[in-house]
């Protein structure tokens, strides 16, 4: 597959704070859930581009370096997963998927 972020895994990514990281990969989970019904194409699309940063940001250096937020990430990743492809074993909900990822915009754009 090809890297929808071309300009961002070159490096632009990891200048963002995780707030803003996390912020933009919900832009993409609220697409993916939005389209859901209406388009599995684009639907599928807005994930598989969530995924890629999601992938982007635990190959983030800084990351590396604590450990918590590493884990977090990575659980973050595997509930998007289980919430569209798998069997939603964490019982999860566009409104929680949305209101943890909302809280992540809000932080980053208070800065």
């Amino acid at each position: 597959m090809d890297a929808q972020h071309r300009d961002l895994a070159a490096g632009r990514w990891w200048a963002l704070s995780l707030a803003e990281q996390l912020g933009n990969i919900g832009s993409e989970i609220s697409r993916a859930i939005r389209w859901t019904s209406r388009n599995p194409d684009t639907a599928q699309a807005a994930l598989y581009r969530a995924l890629e940063l999601l992938d982007l940001t635990l190959a983030d250096p800084r990351l590396r370096r604590a450990r918590p937020r590493l884990r977090e990430v990575a659980r973050v990743r595997e509930v998007v997963v289980d919430f569209f492809a798998g069997s939603n074993q964490y019982g999860s909900t566009s409104a929680s998927m949305q209101k943890y990822f909302d809280a992540y915009a809000i932080a980053a754009r208070k800065r």
